[in-house]
């Protein structure tokens, strides 16, 4: 079965991917979707952190892309990850606002990052609100329901590398499944959280960007679900009394906080991401680095070679 995701193919093989985007300004119309289709990275980062949460320009952009399409490795459309605005600061702030995973997944994406996370429990409800009901990879039907969770009705302490029973409801697929070129029915089957599911197309991520996350960063990323994490260097270090983006070369907190996270995705089977110049990028790769670029084609150009990547871009 081919894979809808290319950076879940790609990943599957150890292979970096790439990325672009920004955290505000992204342009989220019909026409700027045909014109990224063409892109040279792999995936698209839409920022909604601090970027406009706009669903109708969401959904326009999508179905540029479909136009807009094939990719150049023959896709229907590049892989786009939604930064969502709602922090990861505590189990209660995720499930209050896990509408919005509902909002952006309706769109038709394929993939989520949550940003300021700071605790498991926030981080496992962020995922089973990404899951429909009928995810079974993972599962402890003994966990109690969000609802019962917050009510303190019931107290279950989760098995380790297990989750709830997903809230994800049924409505968008009509559109979702368009963009994604299958039918209803098989996007309900595919859009479920990789590796976790073998066979699911979305991916997840989590953002450690406080002083908080970092310390619990290993049991935030044991949580089954996730594809990917990163260090967020720039609140990350506005936390510790930079003012500036100070990350080519990190300040000696920030490089410590950054090797901490990156040994606990190895630990875990996840990739991290980094942004990456061209100076860096080779050393970045032989740490394990597997999502990067950051917006510089320059650096992706040097990463492709130095793996020996030779399909499509």
């Amino acid at each position: 079965m081919a894979r809808i995701n290319r950076c879940i193919e790609l990943l599957q093989q150890d292979i970096g991917v790439y990325y672009t985007g920004h955290h505000t300004g992204h342009v989220l119309t019909y026409e700027q979707g045909r014109e990224d289709a063409g892109t040279w990275a792999d995936y698209i980062n839409i920022g909604m952190e601090h970027g406009a949460f706009d669903m109708g320009g969401l959904a326009a952009y999508m179905r540029g892309l479909v136009d807009g399409g094939p990719t150049r490795s023959g896709h229907r459309t590049p892989t786009v990850v939604v930064e969502a605005p709602v922090n990861g600061t505590s189990e209660a702030n995720v499930l209050h606002n896990a509408w919005q995973f509902r909002q952006i997944l309706g769109r038709g994406v394929h993939g989520i990052i949550l940003c300021q996370a700071e605790t498991p429990e926030a981080v496992r409800a962020f995922v089973e609100s990404c899951r429909y009901p009928i995810g079974a990879q993972g599962l402890d039907p003994a966990m109690p329901t969000p609802l019962e969770r917050m009510a303190g009705k019931k107290k279950v302490t989760p098995k380790p590398g297990t989750l709830g029973v997903g809230t994800r409801g049924q409505g968008s697929e009509p559109d979702a499944a368009h963009v994604w070129g299958i039918e209803q029915i098989d996007y309900k089957q595919r859009c479920d959280p990789w590796p976790l599911n073998p066979k699911g197309e979305l991916m997840l991520g989590v953002k450690l960007e406080s002083p908080e996350g970092v310390a619990r960063c290993e049991e935030i990323l044991a949580v089954p679900g996730l594809a990917y994490a990163e260090i967020g260097p720039g609140d990350l270090g506005f936390s510790l009394g930079y003012l500036t983006m100070r990350n080519n070369p990190y300040p000696p907190e920030l490089q410590t906080a950054r090797d901490r996270i990156l040994r606990a995705c190895h630990r875990n089977g996840l990739a991290f991401l980094e942004a990456c110049w061209p100076e860096n990028i080779k050393q970045r790769i032989d740490d394990g680095v597997r999502v990067l670029a950051g917006g510089r084609e320059d650096a992706a150009t040097i990463g492709r070679a130095y793996q020996g990547r030779t399909m499509p871009v």
